[in-house]
């Protein structure tokens, strides 16, 4: 086990956040999905965890990333109401963002590449000494699952202590983390797509029916009416300038 440590920037950090969340929410059942999702989250990112995710365990670091995607960032997601979401996204340039990255082809190509690169190997080996970085790193979560298991050598020498603490070689947790990182992501999907499926027959709903919410029309219309003035106002230069023409 590694020396406890108390990490009292990053716990103040979670303490203002989560009161602030939890606080700031009126519903029962959105309190406690937030207050959920903040506690699994000290409980992997503080010691013993958090400690040996970052400059140990390669396996460790997975697990908590998984953690992180399975379960903390669902509960923050349920958490937050409908109307709470129209608020947070209805600037628009809030909005153009959003409406950008939840294009599949997109938000896959944006979660590879910047989720590959957090687990890279000068990234891993700069996260092991620095608490900042090694929080960023955790804002996308991904694994390169292939390449841990068949490696032939460890890749990340940042991370060590994995004999003494664990009793496993570097390249054993690193093998072991790309196992754990391949189960942890398809066994869930592939029990909320059976889930998903299972229940749309059940009710007798086309599965690829996606309910509409008045929401998203009043969205989609405020949308309109955004391209309109964008519309107007480039007319109405563009008419400026053909009377300024004319004129001389």
């Amino acid at each position: 086990m590694p020396p406890f440590h108390v990490h009292p920037v990053l716990l103040m950090v979670l303490a203002v956040l989560g009161a602030w969340h939890v606080g700031t929410t009126r519903s029962g059942r959105y309190r406690r999905r937030a207050l959920w999702g903040w506690l699994v989250l000290a409980l992997v990112v503080l010691w013993p965890v958090g400690d040996l995710a970052a400059s140990v365990s390669l396996s460790v670091a997975t697990a908590q990333r998984l953690v992180i995607m399975l379960f903390a960032a669902p509960m923050f997601v349920m958490s937050v109401s409908t109307q709470r979401l129209v608020s947070l996204t209805r600037p628009a340039w809030v909005d153009a963002v959003t409406r950008r990255l939840a294009h599949p082809a997109l938000s896959m190509a944006v979660v590879t590449v910047v989720g590959t690169l957090t687990l890279s190997t000068p990234v891993v080996d700069e996260g092991a000494r620095s608490n900042v970085f090694r929080v960023l790193t955790l804002v996308v979560v991904t694994s390169l699952s292939f390449v841990w298991i068949f490696a032939r050598h460890s890749l990340y020498p940042g991370l060590h202590g994995q004999h003494s603490l664990l009793h496993m070689t570097p390249l054993l947790d690193q093998q072991l983390a790309g196992f754990v990182a391949k189960l942890g992501s398809y066994l869930p999907m592939w029990a909320v797509a059976f889930t998903i499926f299972s229940r749309a027959d059940d009710a007798g709903v086309a599965v690829e029916e996606t309910p509409l919410h008045w929401a998203d029309v009043e969205r989609q219309l405020l949308r309109i009416d955004r391209h309109r003035a964008r519309l107007e106002r480039r007319n109405g230069r563009g008419g400026e300038g053909a009377s300024e023409r004319g004129v001389q």
